[in-house]
């Protein structure tokens, strides 16, 4: 059964940072691309980062370019290192999975993700 597990979400100052997890069960990571998506109430859900098989390759939106990096360890846990944060970045944050890869605007459409976690909430305060 694949299962995704995301974590590492908190209550933070503008400019600090968070690290959240995405640990994975039922399949192999480099098999996927993993994106990072994150939703407020009322709006639709974005994509804020991924990374795709095989190579590796990274993808970020305009809002996380420079701040977010993603990256991924031999153990199926996915990282999103969250820097510089800003009260806009507040929202529920969801890792996810999908059997392909693509262009920016691909990986960063949720609705080419097969599987999600639970969502990790980030709180960013002014």
């Amino acid at each position: 059964e694949v299962q995704l597990q995301a974590s590492g979400g908190g209550f933070v100052q503008a400019g600090g940072s968070l690290r959240l997890s995405c640990a994975a069960t039922g399949f192999y990571f480099d098999d996927y691309t993993i994106g990072w998506f994150r939703q407020v109430p009322g709006k639709e859900r974005e994509g804020v980062s991924s990374i795709s098989h095989p190579y590796g390759r990274t993808n970020y939106a305009d809002s996380a370019k420079g701040r977010f990096t993603i990256s991924k360890d031999g153990a199926n846990t996915v990282y999103l290192e969250m820097n510089g944060l800003k009260p806009e970045d507040t929202a529920v944050y969801y890792c996810a999975a999908f059997d392909g890869f693509g262009s920016a605007g691909r990986v960063l459409n949720p609705g080419v993700y097969d599987y999600w976690g639970q969502g990790t909430l980030v709180t960013v305060s002014s």
